[in-house]
C-alpha cells in the first residue's frame, strides 16, 4: 500500500496564514540493513505434547538458542548455549525433553542433540565426525526413542538406527545395501518402505512387516513417479503423491499390493499437490495445500476448517498459517505474515477462545515501510508462460527503475510469495526487485520441469534474460541500472547472466555460485553419489557430453564480462566448494580485473551467522550503489 504523506507549508501573505498541501510522491523512510538482518526477537514456537509448555528460539550471545517456558507461570529456561554457530532447528521429544540439531561452521553434517526442560543431560546424540545424521521418525508416542539415518558406516549412504534419546545408545535396524536413498516407517513407527536409486531409475520397496524382506513393488524413471507421504492410518495402504500418466503430481491412495494408485484424493490443473495434512487424533485427512501465486488450502475436515476460518476472521488482511496443534487438538500456535510481515506468532486455546500474542518476528520493522511483491507473469521467447514475482520500491511511479533480477537457487525449487528480508532491504534501497520461476523450476508439472535438462545457461537463462527484456518494454526498468543476484542456482545464472549476455547488466553478485560444471561433478559431496547419473541426465554427463557442459560453464566465457562481480563464498561449503568461486576470481584477476571476494571461515552454502550476514549485505549495498545509482 502506497503511502501519501501531507507536508504542510505554512504560508504568510498579506497577515493571513494559508496551508498548502503538497501531495508529491515521498521518498521512502531508509531503514537500516541491520534491521532486516538481524536474528528475530522470537521464533519457532512450539507447545510440548500435553501443551502445558511453549519452546521457542530466540538469540542469545547473537546466535539463535532453544528456550522453554510454563504457560501458567511464564518462567523462562533457556536450554542450550551455542556461540559459535546457532541452532538450526528444535523438537519435542517428550513433555521433558527437546531434541535440536547443528553443524559444524557449515559444513552440513547435522548432529542431534537432547536435553531435558530443565537443561539437565544436554548431550550430542550422534558425535560421529563428518557423519550427518536424519531423522527418520521422531517416534511420536515413544518419548524414550526416535529413528535416524546416519551415513556413519559408508559416507555414501545411510543406514537406519533406533537411537535412545536419553543416553545416545544406538542400534541399527537396517543396513543400507548400498542403493537405498529413503527410508520410511508407518504410522506405528515400523520401518516398512525404502526407496532405491541407480540414478536414473527409482523403485519403491515394501514389506508388510519388520521381520520381513524388502520387495521392490514399482520401478519408474527418476523423470516420473510415486511420492509417498503418509501410510493410511490402518497401515495397509499409502497416501502418495504422484505424476506418473499425468503432468501434474496429485495426491491419491495407493495399493500397496497391486503397487498402483487407487483414489484421487485431490489435483489441480494448474500446479502440483504434494502436501496433506492430517489429524493423528481423529486419524483422518483434514486437506491438502499447494501453491499457485501464493499458498492455498483445501479442506476436507469441517472442524479443521471451522478452526481456520475463526483464526482468519480474528486477522484480515494477511495470511495465517497453523504451525503447531497440541496432541489432543485443544490449543494451537500459528503465524500471522504477509509479503509486507516477518510474521508474528499466537497462541490460542481453542475450548476457552483465548488469543495471546507470543512475538513480532522483527517488531522492530514497520510493515508501513515494506514494499509489496506482485505477482507477475510473462512469455519467453519460445511461448512458455514464466511466472514470478515483483517487488517495486515505495513511492514514484514505477517507471525507469534500477532493478535488481534475483534468480532463485537449486534450480529445481522455486520462488514464493510472502516475506523476504533480503527482497524488502533492496527495496527500501530504491531498486526493483525480478523474481522468476525460469524452466524447471518446480511445483509446475512435469513438462515444465523437464524442460529444463540440459539447459543450464541456454533456455533456463533465456527465460530470465526475456524477463529482463519484458521489464525494460514495459518501460519498468532502466536498461542502463539492471543488475543480477543469486546464490546457489542462482550464483551461477548471474555468472551466465554476465557471460552469455555481457550488454544486458550493469553488475552481478553471485553467492555461492557454481562456475564449472566439470569441477562441480567433481566435487560432490559422498551423500550425492546416489543421484550422480540423474544430474548427468538433468545437467550434461561430462564425458560424453564435454562441449555442452563446456559452452555452459562460465569459467570457459570470462573474456566476455565486462561487467563488474562482487563474489561470496563460505570456505566450508559442502555443496558448491569454495574451488568454484576461487577459479572465477582468479581467471578475472589474471585478465587484471579487481573482483571484490568475501570468504567466511565459519560459513558453508550461505551465511548463518548474524555478522557475516550484515558484512555481504553491506557490501551488498556498497557495490549496489557504485554500479547502479552513480
Amino acid at each position: 500500500m502506497k503511502q501519501i504523506l501531507e507536508f504542510l507549508i505554512v504560508l504568510c501573505i498579506g497577515g493571513v496564514i494559508y496551508m498548502a498541501v503538497d501531495m508529491a510522491e515521498p521518498k521512502p523512510k531508509k531503514i537500516p540493513m541491520e534491521d532486516f538482518f538481524k536474528n528475530p526477537e522470537m521464533s519457532s514456537f512450539q507447545l510440548s505434547p500435553n501443551g502445558e509448555k511453549i519452546a521457542y528460539m530466540k538469540p542469545w550471545k547473537r546466535r539463535m538458542n532453544v528456550y522453554v517456558r510454563e504457560m501458567k507461570t511464564g518462567l523462562e529456561k533457556r536450554l542450550t548455549d551455542a556461540t559459535e554457530r546457532g541452532v538450526y532447528g528444535y523438537f519435542w521429544l517428550s513433555d521433558e525433553r527437546i531434541a535440536y540439531v547443528q553443524d559444524q561452521g557449515g559444513d552440513e553434517n547435522i548432529h542431534i542433540y537432547g536435553v531435558n526442560i530443565d537443561g539437565t543431560n544436554n548431550i550430542d546424540l550422534t558425535p560421529f565426525k563428518n557423519v550427518k545424521a536424519r531423522i527418520t521418525d521422531d517416534l511420536e508416542d515413544d518419548p524414550n526413542h526416535m529413528i535416524i539415518s546416519l551415513n556413519k558406516r559408508n559416507e555414501r549412504i545411510y543406514d537406519v538406527y533406533r537411537l535412545d534419546v536419553n543416553t545416545g545408545e544406538i542400534n541399527m535396524i537396517a543396513e543400507n545395501p548400498g542403493n537405498i536413498s529413503g527410508w520410511m516407517t508407518d504410522n506405528e513407527g515400523k520401518l516398512r518402505i525404502a526407496m532405491t536409486s541407480d540414478g536414473v531409475n527409482e523403485s519403491l520397496l515394501y514389506r508388510k512387516t519388520e521381520q520381513e524382506e524388502f520387495k521392490p513393488i514399482l520401478t519408474t524413471s527418476f523423470k516420473e513417479g510415486v511420492s509417498p507421504l503418509y501410510f493410511t492410518f490402518d497401515n495397509k495402504e499409502l497416501y502418495v503423491s504422484s505424476n506418473r500418466e499425468r503432468d501434474k503430481s496429485a495426491i491419491y491412495k495407493f495399493d500397496l499390493n497391486d503397487a498402483k494408485e487407487t483414489d484421487l484424493i485431490f489435483e489441480h490443473e494448474e500446479v502440483d499437490v504434494y502436501r496433506l495434512m492430517r489429524s493423528n487424533k481423529r486419524k483422518i485427512i483434514t486437506g491438502v495445500s499447494f501453491t499457485t501465486d501464493k499458498r492455498q488450502t483445501v479442506f476436507f475436515d469441517k472442524w479443521r476448517e471451522n478452526l481456520q476460518n475463526n483464526l482468519e476472521s480474528k486477522f484480515p488482511g494477511v495470511e495465517v498459517g497453523i504451525t503447531d496443534l497440541s496432541k489432543d487438538e485443544t490449543k494451537v500456535i500459528f503465524v500471522t505474515y504477509s509479503d509486507r510481515s516477518r510474521g508474528t506468532y499466537y497462541y490460542y486455546d481453542i475450548e476457552n477462545d483465548q488469543l495471546k500474542k507470543l512475538a513480532e518476528l522483527s517488531p522492530w520493522l514497520n510493515e508501513d515501510d515494506m514494499a509489496e511483491m506482485k505477482p507477475i507473469s510473462y512469455q519467453s521467447r519460445d511461448g512458455l508462460t514464466i511466472h514470478g514475482y515483483l517487488t517495486l520500491p515505495i513511492g514514484g511511479e514505477g517507471k525507469k527503475l534500477p532493478v535488481v533480477v534475483n534468480p532463485h537457487g537449486g534450480p529445481w525449487a522455486r520462488d514464493r510469495w510472502g516475506f523476504s528480508p533480503e527482497v524488502q532491504y533492496l527495496a527500501n534501497q530504491g531498486y526493483a526487485v525480478f523474481q522468476m520461476n525460469f524452466r524447471g523450476s518446480v511445483g509446475y508439472g512435469k513438462e515444465f520441469w523437464q524442460k529444463s535438462f540440459k539447459q543450464w545457461g541456454k533456455t533456463m537463462q533465456d527465460d530470465i534474460t526475456d524477463g529482463v527484456q519484458w521489464l525494460i518494454d514495459e518501460g519498468i526498468a532502466d536498461p542502463d541500472k539492471i543488475a543480477i543476484y543469486g546464490a546457489s542456482y542462482g550464483g551461477y545464472a548471474t555468472l551466465a547472466g554476465l557471460t552469455f549476455t555481457p550488454d544486458l547488466y550493469a553488475c552481478g553478485i553471485d553467492y555461492v555460485g557454481v562456475s564449472n560444471l566439470f569441477t562441480f561433478f567433481e566435487s560432490f559431496p559422498p551423500y550425492w553419489e546416489l543421484g550422480r547419473q540423474m544430474m548427468y541426465e538433468m545437467v550434461g554427463n561430462p564425458e560424453t557430453e564435454k562441449e555442452l557442459l563446456k559452452s555452459a560453464s562460465p569459467i570457459f566465457h570470462i573474456d566476455n564480462i565486462k561487467a563488474p562481480l562482487f563474489v561470496a563464498q563460505g570456505a566450508n561449503d559442502p555443496r558448491v566448494k569454495k574451488a568454484e568461486s576461487d577459479q572465477i576470481v582468479e581467471a578475472l584477476h589474471a585478465k587484471g580485473i579487481d573482483v571484490p571476494y568475501m570468504v567466511k571461515e565459519n560459513e558453508g552454502h550461505g551465511f548463518y551467522n548474524e555478522e557475516n550476514q550484515f558484512d555481504f549485505y553491506r557490501e551488498m549495498g556498497k557495490f549496489l550503489d557504485k554500479h547502479l545509482t552513480k
